[in-house]
């Protein structure tokens, strides 16, 4: 495979780029935003605008990636090495306000994204362009990779009455935007007058898995390890809506699930006939596994439970299989199981769940132990979807 270059990579080796820029900057970045020798957004701009670059951004889990949960804020501060200010989109607020966004011209925004919909940075994303298209703010997405390939969609439409912080449009939850693209559909979708230009990726392709490109990995937010873990996270995370251990506080999270009640020899064993229905069956591998995470769920409490190691990157399915195993979990737990009741990003009327899958139908299935052929009839829902998005798309 040719190695694929980034807009983060063009902007800092060809000058002619450069020139869109106007004004004053203000950037928009993360740990994950590298170039190819690891080197961050923040000293590209520094070295090749200098002064110019006048403010600094941060998303979820802050400017540095530290932070590792839900609704835990990042405060504003003025940076000790940079002497920039860094401005937190996670904190008292999740829009820029005017104040934020005063002096600056052109507002760039270079995030690592992870293709699924519940992953705050394209909502931070979509908030900045209707706060930029107000204050007449150039806006420009250095592109990246959608980790989890461009060609392939899953999950059901989010549905109107479940639009939150996890899913601001109605876009399936593995939905084969790069962030340039997502940035186009949200102005599109929202018919905003915003003057907006994307540098594109080089090389990239749809078929492309992250494996493919050549790029460094760095953790995009604390608890995605590796590249594999964006892959299961389209489906795992709607663990986060159950008390079921997704494995925050292991070094696997999100590509291991568990449950202090679970036994999971026998319950593989158990459910293995009704897993081989699965028409993505050899495509992953459940391993039977028992963790004990240092926080969060279950902390410090051995969970029975299972890894999921991707055999077949292109035929796995995550979101069915999460949501096979969710269901199976329901039934084998009882009243062990539960529903998430607690506040989910900013959300404090409907159940994590419900917005995590963004309908409420997902959860009814998985209470009435519906069927398979039930199932993928809720996840049609998409099947407009990637045909609806041909004239954004830009590789």
């Amino acid at each position: 495979m040719t190695q694929v270059i980034t807009g983060l990579e063009r902007v800092k080796n060809d000058s002619e780029i450069r020139n869109i820029f106007k004004g004053n900057i203000g950037l928009l970045c993360h740990s994950a935003s590298i170039d190819l020798d690891y080197n961050n957004a923040i000293d590209i701009f520094k070295e090749v605008f200098q002064k110019r670059l006048v403010k600094v951004f941060g998303p979820q889990h802050g400017f540095v990636s530290d932070v590792q949960d839900n609704m835990i804020e990042t405060d504003h501060y003025e940076h000790s090495f940079y002497k920039l200010p860094i401005y937190s989109l996670y904190s008292e607020t999740r829009s820029p306000t005017k104040e934020m966004l005063e002096g600056i011209d052109t507002f760039v925004i270079d995030l690592q994204d992870v293709g699924t919909r519940v992953y705050t940075y394209i909502t931070t994303m979509t908030y900045i362009l209707k706060e930029c298209s107000k204050q007449n703010i150039k806006v420009v997405i250095l592109d990246r990779p959608n980790p989890v390939g461009g060609d392939i969609i899953e999950g059901n439409l989010l549905e109107k009455d479940f639009l939150s912080f996890v899913g601001c449009m109605p876009i399936p939850q593995r939905h084969s935007l790069t962030m340039g693209e997502m940035a186009e559909l949200a102005k599109r979708h929202f018919k905003l007058d915003i003057d907006l230009e994307i540098v594109s990726m080089q090389e990239w392709k749809r078929e492309m898995f992250w494996d493919d490109t050549k790029l460094p990995w760095i953790n995009p937010s604390p608890n995605l390890p590796t590249w594999e873990s964006s892959l299961t996270f389209c489906g795992t995370v709607l663990f986060e809506g159950t008390n079921i251990s997704e494995g925050r506080g292991t070094t696997r999270s999100l590509e291991v699930i568990g449950h202090p009640k679970i036994e999971p020899f026998s319950l593989l064993e158990e459910m293995t006939p009704r897993l081989k229905k699965l028409e993505d069956y050899n495509s992953f591998k459940l391993r039977p596994i028992v963790f004990m995470p240092t926080f969060q769920k279950h902390s410090n409490t051995p969970c029975g439970g299972f890894h999921i190691h991707i055999k077949d990157k292109r035929e796995f399915k995550s979101w069915r299989l999460s949501q096979f195993l969710c269901k199976e979990l329901y039934n084998t737990l009882g009243t062990s199981f539960e529903w998430t009741k607690k506040a989910y990003e900013y959300e404090y009327e409907k159940l994590p769940i419900d917005l995590i899958n963004g309908n409420e139908k997902t959860r009814k299935w998985i209470e009435s132990n519906g069927s398979l052929a039930e199932l993928k009839t809720i996840e049609a829902t998409n099947i407009d979807f990637y045909e609806s998005i041909k004239e954004i798309r830009i590789y």
